[in-house]
């Protein structure tokens, strides 16, 4: 999401993108009406209930605040605030050692960096149907669905109102993620190549003692074969991004903004 930044005053810069800050903007400026809203239609009641469980930064009720500026593009509170639930969703994604703010605005400048370099590259379209089933999978791998009807579509969309989403924009986030998994893709998966030595070492120094820790039987290295290939190239796209993404900050320029700091 871009929005342009806009700041009463002296200083005006134009640039966008998602989360975090401290110097006061105009959330009304720039918060764009749900879609029912802007074709004259009152918010559906899936649409205010979900908004009832955001913050005020969200709902576009009070100023929202810069929290980083990534190469002239705007990393803003309510994108934070957005991040950090969204990211409840995916509890084992996270972690625990580092605080969940801090781990959303360092998930953001990244998004930032990384959609700023797709702009040199072919879009490659994102279906429908990988949507759908990247949804479906959320339904079935969610720890907190155990105690909620996510199975059901009504429970579903009860699920997600409670966690202060619609249906659409959970979708609208998935569809974003996917965009930028494919573009890591392209950029870095085609480079990387597995060999069976690699394979057979994480089969007897990774999956054998943690088999033996849980006292159960392993099962053989060519039903898994596959398995680990894919873990090991995930690891090495992994590290390659992570070198990628410190280079782009190093020539950049990413900017954290502190309290009653306005932004050049």
């Amino acid at each position: 999401m871009r929005r342009p930044l806009l700041i009463t005053g002296a200083a005006r810069t134009a640039t966008t993108l998602a989360a975090l800050s401290l110097c006061v903007l105009s959330l009304q400026a720039q918060k764009v009406a749900p879609k029912s809203a802007e074709q004259g239609k009152p918010a559906t009641k899936e649409q205010a209930t979900a908004d009832a469980h955001k913050l005020p930064v969200e709902r576009g009720d009070v100023v929202d605040r810069i929290v980083a500026i990534v190469n002239g593009d705007l990393v803003l509170e309510s994108d934070v605030e957005e991040e950090e639930r969204f990211t409840k969703l995916y509890p084992y994604a996270s972690d625990s050692t580092k605080p969940l703010r801090e781990q959303a605005i360092t998930r953001l400048i990244d998004r930032t960096l990384i959609e700023q370099q797709q702009a040199g590259y072919p879009a490659t379209p994102v279906t429908d149907e990988q949507i759908s089933k990247d949804e479906s999978d959320l339904r079935k791998d969610l720890p907190a669905c155990s105690h909620a009807d996510c199975a059901s579509d009504a429970g579903w969309k009860d699920f997600l109102t409670k966690a202060g989403f619609t249906e659409e924009e959970l979708r609208d986030r998935l569809r974003q993620r996917e965009s930028v998994l494919h573009f890591i893709e392209q950029r870095f998966r085609n480079g990387v190549r597995i060999n069976d030595k690699q394979i057979e070492d994480f089969y007897n120094t990774t999956m054998l003692p943690e088999y033996a820790k849980q006292k159960a039987t392993a099962p053989p290295l060519d039903s898994v074969r596959d398995r680990i290939e894919e873990v090991l190239l995930q690891q090495e796209v992994s590290a390659l991004l992570d070198q990628w993404l410190k280079t782009l900050r190093d020539s950049g320029h990413v900017r954290m903004m502190q309290k009653g700091v306005e932004a050049p």
